[in-house]
């Protein structure tokens, strides 16, 4: 049996020395008296081959440490296996995690490949801020495949019931991460799917929907007289006429360009990219809507471009529509809040049915997306001359009957 005393007398020109408790371990003298390498003898289970299996150095390894990792080796050879093949596989699965990326590094490669395809500037950089606000903190720092439902549950509690909306995205926007490591094989599947399960149930979206503050349609002939014909001419006047007038979002206003609006058909066609649905629209202008073109492009050097631009030559942002209407303290449907811009097409989807206008006039008016699928396979015009006679009714309303 192989003591230390006997392994610190070991020279470089000796045999090597047989430990005499685990088969097949040995002591082979190294380059200085004293020191040696452990090695273990064995036939393999698998090939039948005698081969050499390195347990350390000595005196780093000591020989009881060597004689345990001899009885490991030994054990694996008795179940059949090659204890240097299953080394070399434990080695290639911990290079393997060596690689599994953190949470927050996971996030930030998948959100790199996917931002290109963002359309929206604001949602791509919101995509990433909330996974930095609500999520990194906690568990930004923790590599993927160490994630369960319950970490994510934790993160999504504090805002689960107070912010519902935000807390589907961002679940979302996680769940979009663990696909993308499970894709990349540093997962099996992702976690996130489950999540609902340990968390209490939201309110429904009905419960949760909050209109945009909207100024009752009775109330818009007198807002016309004495606000916004009240005063001097201006862009920010002329853009909310004629947001009310057309029904359209503020946004496809804002960026409505001179190539868009057809005159001689009175036709201003709102391109495909800019509108929500991703469908060009068509909206039918009325005489009062035409006479704010109309100054519009005497104004304009070119006729070319923006109809309303900035000093810097660029859309006007919707914050001097909101200003306006707070500065002039208009009041909407919902006590202590100012009336905003998008409010007015809740005023003319109002308007609409109580004047006893069809629903399918009013919501194509407002370019919403036809949810039935098969109402939608049988929408196979625009109803523009249809809309055209709902549209002047409304800017006649608007102006006070005139």
């Amino acid at each position: 049996m192989l003591s230390d005393a006997k392994a610190r007398k070991v020279k470089p020109t000796d045999k090597p020395l047989s430990d005499g408790t685990i088969v097949g371990l040995y002591l082979v003298p190294g380059g200085s008296p004293g020191s040696g390498k452990w090695i273990l003898r064995f036939l393999s289970p698998v090939t039948g081959r005698r081969r050499e299996m390195g347990l350390g150095s000595y005196p780093t390894t000591s020989i009881r440490d060597a004689r345990v990792k001899a009885f490991e080796a030994r054990s694996v050879i008795d179940d059949g296996n090659d204890p240097l093949e299953v080394r070399r596989k434990q080695a290639r699965e911990s290079a393997r995690l060596a690689m599994v990326p953190t949470f927050a590094d996971a996030a930030r490669q998948h959100y790199a490949d996917k931002a290109e395809g963002f359309r929206n500037g604001k949602h791509r950089d919101q995509w990433i801020s909330t996974l930095e606000r609500f999520i990194f903190p906690k568990i930004g720092k923790t590599r993927v495949n160490e994630l369960s439902p319950a970490d994510f549950a934790a993160c999504l509690k504090p805002i689960w019931l107070e912010k519902p909306e935000t807390a589907s995205r961002v679940k979302q926007r996680c769940d979009a991460v663990m696909n993308w490591a499970a894709a990349n094989g540093f997962i099996v599947a992702s976690p996130v799917g489950v999540v609902d399960k340990l968390l209490p149930k939201q309110p429904g979206k009905r419960e949760r929907v909050q209109h945009q503050p909207a100024l009752p349609w009775r109330s818009l002939p007198i807002f016309f007289s004495e606000v916004l014909q009240g005063g001097e001419a201006n862009i920010t006047r002329q853009m909310l006429e004629l947001v009310i007038l057309t029904a359209c979002r503020s946004g496809e206003l804002r960026h409505m360009e001179w190539q868009e609006i057809d005159f001689s058909h009175a036709v201003w066609t709102v391109p495909a990219p800019r509108m929500k649905a991703k469908v060009a629209h068509r909206v039918p202008l009325g005489p009062r809507a035409i006479e704010i073109l109309e100054e519009r492009l005497e104004q304009s050097d070119s006729g070319e471009g923006l109809v309303f631009q900035s000093r810097t030559k660029k859309p006007v942002t919707d914050m001097a529509l909101t200003k306006f209407l707070h500065d002039h303290n208009v009041q909407s449907d919902t006590p202590g809040r100012n009336a905003t811009a998008h409010g007015f097409r809740s005023s003319f989807r109002d308007w609409a049915s109580e004047n006893g206008y069809p629903r399918d006039l009013a919501e194509r008016a407002l370019a919403h997306t036809v949810r039935n699928a098969v109402e939608a396979a049988y929408h196979r015009t625009d109803l523009l001359d249809q809309r055209r006679s709902m549209m002047l009714d409304w800017e006649r309303f608007c102006l006070g009957g005139r």
